[in-house]
């Protein structure tokens, strides 16, 4: 081999060398750049699912906070309603009951309620009020008892109130204690259970 032939032979073994070189590099830096382009892609999706997820849990807070305020609105509005139809109702209890004590049978009523004061109280001392709107049937319904009736300082809205003395005890039958209990513990009930 001359010199001319061992410089062409290097020559082609150093090219063909550095083209594998080259080509095994390059190979190599697009390997590296595909996994920087995954790696990238990877992260990107990441940050956007954790963007979503953030932004589609703020909006569902919100929706609640908003879901809760209106809750809560609507629920002041129907207490207030019921609040309202509820004093509306007791109103005309009262005033029917005060058409109920114009009638006669009123008295009767307060003949009853008397008499089971004086059952209740068998043999014991027994007070027996009426309410101070009720004074002017005192004489009435004492000749009807045969019991001496007192008059009351306080208004109770009629009925009576009883004291046995002996034995410590109270008898309220007055209206405004059943107006008072009844409205205490009324309650509106409606929709399907109740109907």
């Amino acid at each position: 081999m001359t010199i001319d032939e061992k410089l062409h032979h290097f020559y082609e073994s150093s090219v063909e060398e550095a083209k594998e070189t080259a080509s095994r590099e390059i190979q190599e830096h697009k390997e590296k750049l595909q996994q920087m382009l995954e790696s990238h892609k990877a992260l990107c999706r990441q940050t956007a699912d954790e963007a979503l997820k953030s932004e589609t849990d703020n909006a569902r807070r919100e929706i609640n906070m908003a879901l809760s305020a209106e809750q809560l609105t609507l629920k002041r509005n129907f207490t207030k309603k019921q609040t309202e139809l509820k004093d509306q109702l007791f109103s005309e209890i009262r005033t029917r009951l005060k058409d109920f004590m114009a009638t006669p049978q009123y008295e009767d009523y307060l003949c009853e309620k008397i008499k089971e004061a004086k059952d209740f109280a068998g043999g014991d001392e027994l007070f027996i009020y009426l309410s101070s709107g009720d004074s002017d049937k005192i004489p009435v319904l004492s000749q009807r008892t045969g019991l001496a009736l007192l008059p009351s300082e306080e208004d109770f809205l009629g009925g009576i109130r009883a004291t046995i003395p002996s034995k410590n005890i109270l008898i309220d039958n007055s209206f405004a204690e059943k107006l008072q209990t009844m409205r205490k513990e009324f309650k509106f009930d409606g929709g399907l259970k109740h109907e």
